[in-house]
């Protein structure tokens, strides 16, 4: 599986907003980042 097509401010975003490490980020597979994101928003929305 290859790498996630993001630019590293992004990932750096995502990492923070999601309390994950870059790495972590950059090689997760798109449909669980997703859902994740989505996740915390719903955490941010509440």
């Amino acid at each position: 599986m290859k790498p996630l097509q993001i630019s590293a401010e992004s990932a750096k975003m995502l990492a923070e907003k999601l309390n994950l490490p870059i790495e972590q980020i950059m090689h997760m597979p798109q449909h669980i980042l997703i859902q994740k994101m989505m996740e915390a928003e719903k955490k941010t929305t509440q």
